[in-house]
């Protein structure tokens, strides 16, 4: 099975707690297997091994209180 790599850009994250947030959140996304997420680069990669929606990815980084946009 393929995985899909699916990369935001993510603003307003300064430390560590910022990017546990966005990685509790995203987590809870239906399809999301494993999370990288960086608050140095605002970077975030959510893989799966099926189609993610990408508005509720969206939603749960603002759940988080941050903003991203696909990249």
């Amino acid at each position: 099975m393929n995985q899909i790599d699916l990369e935001y850009q993510v603003t307003g994250m300064t430390c560590g707690h910022c990017e546990m947030s966005v990685r509790e959140e995203v987590g809870q996304v239906p399809g999301v297997e494993q999370i990288d997420v960086s608050a140095q680069t605002g970077r975030l990669v959510v893989t799966a091994s099926q189609p993610v929606d990408d508005a509720a990815v969206l939603a749960a980084v603002d759940e988080a209180g941050y903003t991203a946009v696909r990249v």
